[in-house]
């Protein structure tokens, strides 16, 4: 797992530095100024190129200063407009601002007003964002606002400093004006913001840059946001032993399907076996029974008590309890439909189930009419609703949840005691205990219906095989990521279906567990 900082916890890490090691932060923004520099070469080149340095009155502008003065002695031609009087710098950035002026007088530029930016970009190869750094609260405001809007609108590639300007590091929300940056340049440690949508829209290509950390005082902190790594699974798939049967792996119980949307529960099941779950059986509406038999040869089938509306009924509860002894998950939700006496069922299941719960779709959007259910389960529940289905339990729209994915899923799982697998770009797993587990995998090619059928087969697959409910959760966005990005190499961002998720399934996981490596 990688960590993605706050400003708070890397301002903790940042002060253990300077204080236990006793270097002087003047010292790590050196660094940080460097590695920006190293960067901006690597990526753009920097010999005869016309840097524009836009920085603020804090330690993000004292890098920037750092970053002019390292791009001169490379051979680039930098200028640097500082957006406030040099007389308002304090510590740091006030050290590096009179270096600065000192080795290149007519390169600073005290901006009062917008009116500077009249012209300022003509000529210039590169901007260097250097106006806000990570501890921001609020949206952008009076001359960096409009510093921000001058930078959008000018057409040159941008490298923010730390974090493009406007954004918070603590959070994937956009809260005002913000710079869009081709490359941005970190330090120590990624940020929220670099890997959360839709903040992760903004931010571009990112570098970390080890600015002195030691990595004992990482290892040593506690952080609520992580990046999942492929690395992270490799436990979750050992080589099987010659003598493995299909009793060691799991019986999945799937509930699933209506008339009209049986596909549903025939794809979670493909998934929960292409996943490696031992065995598998289906709950659906006796009346579609023959045609789940006939589509899925690999898993059993139970033909359950109707709805009215043709899927499962309240009827069926004390069948479905039978059903569940000897099973090690239940995967409930796809294409159900939402009859009342589906609502019933699954209202009844939350509450009385011992082993642990894999809601999506439908099952979603009934516990969504009476949540507060979730706090009377006995075994532990993962959730995997889309923005509009989230919008559905918390009483807002989609757009609004799309705002403040992260914090939405959080206080979600906080306040239920569930693991929220808030689905999208980015997909956020949430725990109850707070932490956040951002994925990184995926393409646009899996918006396509039946993508979160193969989702809820997989993570339900994994729990069956012995993973706890919160790591097979985020395990399941993962590999379901992965095997996405390799369906859409075969079949490409229009023409893939969720079928071929199940296809490339197999490959993903032996790509991740990769046998061979130490």
């Amino acid at each position: 797992m990688i960590p993605l900082c706050t400003a708070e916890e890397m301002r903790s890490l940042d002060n253990r530095t300077i204080n236990g090691l006793g270097i002087p932060g003047v010292v790590l923004m050196e660094h940080a100024g460097r590695g920006v520099v190293k960067a901006i070469e690597e990526r753009f080149g920097l010999r005869g190129k016309r840097l524009l340095v836009f920085a603020g009155k804090g330690n993000n502008g004292g890098d920037g200063f750092v970053v002019a003065r390292w791009a001169r002695r490379l051979g680039a031609h930098p200028k640097v407009l500082l957006l406030t009087k040099l007389e308002n710098l304090k510590g740091d950035a006030l050290i590096n601002a009179r270096v600065w002026k000192q080795l290149s007088p007519e390169g600073l530029i005290e901006v009062e007003d917008s009116l500077a930016f009249q012209g300022v970009f003509d000529n210039t190869d590169l901007v260097v964002d250097a106006i806000l750094g990570t501890g921001l609260s609020s949206g952008a405001r009076g001359l960096a606002a409009e510093a921000i809007e001058a930078i959008n609108s000018s057409g040159v590639p941008v490298v923010a400093v730390d974090i493009p300007s406007g954004l918070s590091s603590d959070s994937g929300a956009i809260p005002g004006p913000a710079v869009k940056a081709e490359l941005s340049v970190t330090f120590g440690l990624p940020k929220v913001a670099h890997w959360c949508y839709p903040a992760r829209e903004l931010v571009g290509e990112v570098v970390v840059v080890d600015i002195g950390i030691p990595p004992a005082y990482v290892e040593e902190a506690s952080f609520e946001n992580y990046l999942i790594e492929d690395r992270d699974l490799l436990p979750f798939f050992p080589k099987r032993p010659p003598q493995a049967h299909k009793g060691r792996y799991g019986h999945l119980l799937v509930l699933a399907g209506s008339p009209g949307k049986l596909g549903a529960g025939i794809m979670a099941s493909l998934a929960a076996l292409r996943t490696g779950a031992g065995l598998v059986t289906a709950g659906v509406p006796a009346g579609l029974n023959l045609a789940f038999e006939a589509a899925v040869m690999e898993a059993m089938s139970a033909p359950l008590p109707e709805a009215p509306n043709g899927g499962l009924g309240a009827d069926a509860l004390e069948e479905v309890l039978k059903l569940t002894e000897g099973k090690s998950a239940v995967a409930m939700g796809p294409g159900m439909g939402t009859d009342p006496s589906t609502k019933s069922l699954m209202l009844s299941l939350v509450e009385r189930l011992e082993v642990p719960m894999v809601i999506d779709a439908d099952g979603i959007n009934l516990v969504a009419e009476e949540p507060e259910v979730l706090k009377r389960a006995k075994a532990p529940v993962i959730l995997t609703p889309h923005p509009g289905e989230m919008a559905r339990f918390c009483s807002i729209s989609a757009k609004e949840i799309q705002e403040c994915r992260l914090e939405m899923a959080r206080e979600f799982a906080q306040r239920f005691g569930v693991i929220m697998v808030l689905k999208g770009a980015g997909t956020i797993t949430a725990l109850p205990n707070g932490v956040c587990y951002i994925n990184p995998t995926g393409t646009p090619g899996m918006a396509s219906g039946g993508s979160g059928d193969v989702l809820t087969g997989i993570i339900s697959g994994l729990v069956c095989q012995g993973i706890a409910p919160e790591e097979a959760a985020w395990a399941g966005v993962y590999l379901h990521g992965r095997a996405g990005e390799l369906a859409t190499e075969m079949s490409g961002e229009y023409g893939m279906i969720a079928g071929d998720m199940l296809g490339a399934l197999p490959d993903a996981i032996e790509e991740i567990a990769d046998w061979t490596r130490d």
